[in-house]
Formats: C-alpha cells, sequence, structure tokens
C-alpha cells in the first residue's frame, strides 16, 4: 500500500518509493540547477525587395535562378485589407508558397489566421504565360474573388485572394505582352 506523504512544497508522493519528493528532488542537493526555460528566438522578417539570395547547397532551383541568375519578379500581391494593408508581396516565376512562416516564398505575418507554411501556392508557367492559384495544405481556407478555392484556379489581373483576414490583389508583370527571357547569366 502506499504511503502518500506532502513535502514543503505541496507535493504529493509515495513515501515508500521515495525518500524524498521526486517533484522538488535534485533542487536540495548542493550543486546550480536552474529552470528549463524555452528559447524564444523572433524570426528577421525576410525582405521582400531584398538582393537574391545565394543559392544555398543542394536547393532546388528554378529555371530563371539557373539561366539569368536570379529570380525575376513576374508579379505582385498588393495587401488591401488586413494587417499589412498597403504592402506588396513579390511573385516569382514557378511555385511560391505562401504563409506567414518567414521561410516561405511570401511571408505574410500580420494576419495569424493565416497558416505558418502553405496556406496556398500561386505559380506562374512562362511557357503558358499563365498564373495559377492552388490550395495549400494549412487549416484555413482560400477565396478568390469570395469563392471558396478548391482546386487550381487561373489567377486574372486584379483577382482578390482572400487567406485568413487578408486580402491581396493580384497584379501581374509578366504574360503575353512581356515576359523575361531564359538567357545565361554573364559572369
Amino acid at each position: 500500500m502506499s504511503k502518500l506523504t506532502r513535502c514543503q512544497n505541496g507535493h504529493y508522493y509515495d513515501s515508500n518509493n521515495h525518500s524524498g519528493c521526486p517533484y522538488c528532488g535534485v533542487q536540495s542537493l548542493d550543486i546550480d540547477i536552474q529552470k528549463t526555460m524555452a528559447k524564444r528566438s523572433t524570426p528577421a522578417a525576410r525582405k521582400q525587395n531584398a538582393a537574391p539570395r545565394p543559392a544555398e547547397e543542394g536547393r532546388t532551383m528554378g529555371v530563371f535562378h539557373k539561366k539569368m541568375g536570379i529570380d525575376p519578379v513576374v508579379g505582385w500581391f498588393v495587401c488591401i485589407e488586413g494587417g499589412d494593408r498597403g504592402r506588396d508581396y513579390r511573385i516569382v516565376a514557378e511555385k511560391n508558397f505562401v504563409g506567414r512562416d518567414p521561410s516561405m516564398d511570401i511571408c505574410i505575418e500580420g494576419d495569424e489566421t493565416i497558416s505558418r507554411e502553405n496556406h496556398t501556392i500561386v505559380s506562374y508557367n512562362p511557357k503558358d504565360h499563365r498564373f495559377r492559384l492552388y490550395p495549400g495544405d494549412g487549416r484555413g481556407l482560400v477565396y478568390i474573388n469570395d469563392e471558396e478555392l478548391v482546386m487550381p484556379m487561373v489567377l486574372n489581373p486584379y483577382d482578390v485572394i482572400e487567406l485568413g483576414e487578408t486580402k491581396l490583389l493580384f497584379v501581374p508583370f509578366c504574360g503575353e505582352a512581356f515576359t523575361w527571357k531564359k538567357e545565361e547569366k554573364k559572369e
């Protein structure tokens, strides 16, 4: 039968199994032990208009990046409603992952109702000059012009995309009238 004992800090323990309180335990020893503290790191915000980052070893790079040495802008999202109202987000060729984590291609930090990773995906296909919006694998829904996005849809100029409490206006740069040519980068 267990014999419950209460220590001076109010913890109950079985004194048949323990000689002292297992919760307070090593605190009575004469060694310097500190409480474990959660590491709080605030990730630095990724500048959307910053110079291109050097390619990371082993990281998949887009066709434009490989040929030109940079990921040129092909369009923008402009926040028209929400915590980041007035801010623009660059869209580059191929897939752009959208979320609020700084590791995302398009990071919308001002809205906690947006999933950290892959809330949605926007792509630009340089072969057919089309932009598409894909549902992500986040918890929240995505709307395009007030319609729920359930399958990939072609984006048209000035479509309104809604994620969480944020509304983004789509502004294309590349299309039928202009597109970046995949020229070899000059060394």
